[in-house]
C-alpha cells in the first residue's frame, strides 16, 4: 500500500481522468433514468485509508445510502457508491416524481436508490474496465441505508483493517433545469492483485 501514498502527478492525472471519464458515463446514465439534461463537475479523487473515508461523505450522526457491489471478472474488490441523506432523498423524488419524507425513504425510495445505484456504479466500473483493458462485471447490488460511521465500517465492508486504502471519488451532478446539485461518492476496494493491476496500468508497480 505503500505505492498509493507515493503516486506521483501524472500518475494521479491518470486515475483522475478514469474517474473523470467515469462521471462523465454516470451524468449520462443519469440523464437517461430522469428524463433530463444532467451536467457534472470535474469529480475530486482521493485516495485515503477507508476508516478515514466517513468525515468526507457526511457527519458521524448523519444517515447516508450506500449501494455496494462486488467487482468480478478479471478485477475483483467492490465498489460502494454512498449518497448523503440529502441527495438520496432528492434523488428518489425524482426517480419516482413524488416527494419522499426528509428523514426516511420509503420502501419504493430505498428500491430507486438501489437501482440508481446499480446503473451509476455500473458506468464508474465500465470506465475502469476499457482504461485496463480488461472484463470487470458487477454483481447484483445491495443497499444500506444507516449512519455513514456504521455503513463504512470494515465489519460492514468485510474488508480488513486501517492499512486499507481505497480510491473515493467525488462527484456532483447538476440538474440542468433547476441547478440542484447531487453530490456522491463512488469509493472502489480492490482486493490485492487488483490494486497490483491498477497501480501497473499507471506505472506505478
Amino acid at each position: 500500500m505503500e505505492d498509493l501514498r507515493s503516486l506521483k502527478a501524472l500518475q494521479l492525472d491518470a486515475l483522475r481522468e478514469v474517474a473523470n471519464i467515469g462521471a462523465g458515463h454516470a451524468a449520462t446514465a443519469l440523464s437517461q433514468i430522469l428524463g433530463e439534461t444532467i451536467m457534472i463537475t470535474v469529480p475530486t479523487i482521493n485516495i485515503t485509508r477507508l476508516e478515514d473515508v466517513p468525515p468526507q461523505v457526511a457527519e458521524p450522526d448523519e444517515p447516508v445510502a450506500a449501494v455496494l457491489m462486488h467487482m468480478v471478472g478479471d478485477l475483483t474488490g467492490r465498489t460502494l457508491l454512498v449518497f448523503p441523506r440529502r441527495t438520496a432523498v432528492r434523488l428518489a423524488s425524482r426517480l419516482l416524481n413524488e416527494t419522499q419524507n426528509d428523514h426516511l425513504l420509503s420502501e419504493m425510495g430505498q428500491s430507486a436508490i438501489k437501482e440508481a445505484g446499480n446503473i451509476l456504479s455500473s458506468a464508474y466500473m465500465n470506465a475502469l474496465s476499457d482504461f485496463m483493458g480488461m472484463l470487470l462485471l458487477p454483481s447484483p447490488p445491495s443497499l444500506a441505508v444507516d449512519m455513514s460511521d456504521a455503513v463504512l465500517t470494515t465489519a460492514y465492508l468485510q474488508f480488513g483493517t486501517d492499512r486499507d486504502y481505497v480510491f473515493c471519488v467525488e462527484s456532483e451532478f447538476v440538474m440542468d433545469d433547476t441547478s440542484e446539485r447531487l453530490r456522491g461518492f463512488f469509493l472502489l476496494l480492490p482486493d490485492a492483485p487488483s490494486l497490483a493491476a491498477i497501480l501497473k496500468a499507471v506505472h506505478v508497480a
